[in-house]
């Protein structure tokens, strides 16, 4: 968080107490305000919270009386009491809001060198990146040349690279992984959420630290990542995958890539088509041992709400039982993500495992996928609901060249070649004779022209770079459509429970 600074606000103690307060509700919103409540040390002080003091009482009641008032020095004690304690806990709030504390575990740790089996992001040129794992004796080949992995141990992040071969005139960049490179970098086993819309996923999705957040679709994983720096340090993303080859693959990026402890990645069809498929014909037998199935995995929860993710955690890397949902339990998430063919199959879902107001979002490309979408929301109990396009222009930025504006005056001309350019303008011509004592009355003599054609030389010589922008010739089209809703506070039926 970003806090005020008082000291350029001057001597108004109006404005230093708003800014103050201002101050510590930040605090209070980043920390949670659970501190505790300042103890009353007035009813020590004064022997009211028993002892000898709270018998000894003055059978007039003059002793009362007194009880009743502090003296001026137990006023000073208490004042000065609160006073530490207050700053004492003002000093804790700030030992926890400095964000050099929160590590960020996002990506591989934050070393400046690169050491064996990091992942780096190779920038080859302005649209072409590329990923290696560096490992000892391997080379990296591309048309600028061969780099060799040895090369890389050792360097640090942003340093500039000379190929072996070709007298070294190829040269990439080595760049520290992040969620926007990783995603111009990685493999795409799918569609991929590209930067602008998954900015916009974290912003309304209200991530942050320490969430338990579910992802449905983890396709490559692009998305995976983004939503894993805004959770870390301590947060967990349970991601879905309906295809066995990508949930393994995803696996080992993550375990690559240190993420382990922050994913939990559940080979799982999450709207359940299997089973609404058997249901629709009617296959009572694999309903009921379906069911049977469903019901053993199901988690408990105890009286506070609170379910136990273990269950979850051990069943996750089991084949898919093709009943749908997240099976974490009931108001278990505090957002979801949902990049499905069908999201409105999973929505009735979504609705029992989120939190009272969280927060989901559907990612669809087709405007009828966002209708049924919409109409699924309202009909479980989601309210708040917002549907939005973005669009990303680029500028190309880069210092042009510009001339430098003319300064010589145009040549003013006398009475006479005036009129007769008049008369000529009017009559249509002039003869011959008067047509030539104006051209030579217009000429400039030698000395003129010279210094025009000097005057024209240094105006080239003059000519300053300016910075500027112009937009890209082409523009990244339509993506997708984003809906954000709010969860409702009461609580949703589990959906497997109900088709059974």
């Amino acid at each position: 968080i970003r806090l005020v600074d008082e000291s350029h606000l001057g001597d108004d103690q109006l404005d230093l107490k708003v800014c103050r307060v201002a101050n510590e509700a930040a605090k209070d919103l980043f920390l949670g305000n659970d501190n505790p409540p300042a103890r009353n040390s007035s009813k020590k002080l004064n022997g009211s919270d028993g002892g000898e003091h709270a018998g000894a009482e003055n059978v007039d009641g003059e002793a009362a009386d007194d009880a009743v008032s502090p003296s001026a020095e137990a006023e000073e004690a208490i004042a000065s009491s609160s006073t530490s304690k207050t700053s004492d806990i003002s000093e804790d709030k700030m030992r926890l809001v400095d964000c050099s504390l929160y590590n960020e575990n996002h990506l591989p740790p934050a070393r400046r060198l690169i050491q064996p089996e990091d992942l780096v992001v190779v920038f080859e040129s302005f649209n072409d990146l590329n990923f290696v794992y560096a490992t000892p004796n391997d080379i990296f080949s591309n048309r600028n040349g061969h780099f060799h992995h040895n090369d890389f141990i050792g360097r640090p992040y942003g340093c500039k690279i000379r190929s072996r071969n070709n007298d070294g005139l190829g040269f990439l960049y080595l760049l520290r992984p992040t969620p926007e490179l990783w995603a111009r970098s990685l493999p795409h086993r799918t569609q991929i959420v590209h930067e602008l819309d998954a900015s916009m996923i974290v912003h309304y999705l209200n991530l942050c630290p320490n969430m338990v957040v579910c992802e449905s679709g983890t396709g490559s994983g692009a998305m995976s990542h983004v939503i894993l720096r805004s959770i870390a340090p301590k947060g967990k993303l349970h991601t879905y995958e309906f295809n066995e080859m990508r949930v393994e693959k995803a696996r080992k990026e993550f375990e690559g890539h240190g993420l382990k402890h922050l994913v939990e990645v559940h080979h799982r069809d999450v709207c359940g088509k299997k089973a609404l498929l058997e249901l629709k014909n009617g296959d009572d037998g694999k309903t009921a041992a379906s069911d049977g199935a469903i019901s053993s995995n199901v988690e408990s929860t105890d009286k506070n709400g609170e379910s136990d993710i273990k269950t979850s955690n051990e069943n996750s890397n089991k084949s898919d039982d093709g009943k749908g949902g997240f099976q974490l339990g009931q108001a278990v998430a505090h957002a979801i993500f949902l990049d499905l063919p069908e999201p409105w199959l999973a929505v009735p879902h979504a609705a029992y495992t989120i939190k009272p107001n969280g927060r989901v979002c559907s990612y669809s490309p087709c405007m009828e996928q966002t209708q049924r979408t919409v109409a699924a929301m309202r009909q479980h109990g989601f309210h708040s609901l917002r549907t939005v396009e973005a669009r990303l222009k680029e500028y190309f930025v880069d210092e042009v060249e510009m001339e430098t504006p003319p300064t010589d005056l145009p040549v003013i001309l006398t009475e006479e070649v005036a009129s007769m350019e008049k008369a000529r303008c009017a009559g249509g011509g002039l003869p011959k004779e008067e047509d030539e004592k104006m051209r030579d009355a217009a000429t400039p003599p030698p000395d003129e022209m010279v210094a025009k054609e000097f005057a024209m030389k240094k105006r080239k010589t003059d000519n300053k770079k300016m910075l500027c922008a112009r937009p890209f010739a082409q523009m990244r089209g339509h993506t997708a459509f984003l809906t954000f809703a709010t969860a409702g506070n009461a609580p949703r039926p589990d959906p497997n429970r109900q088709v059974a």
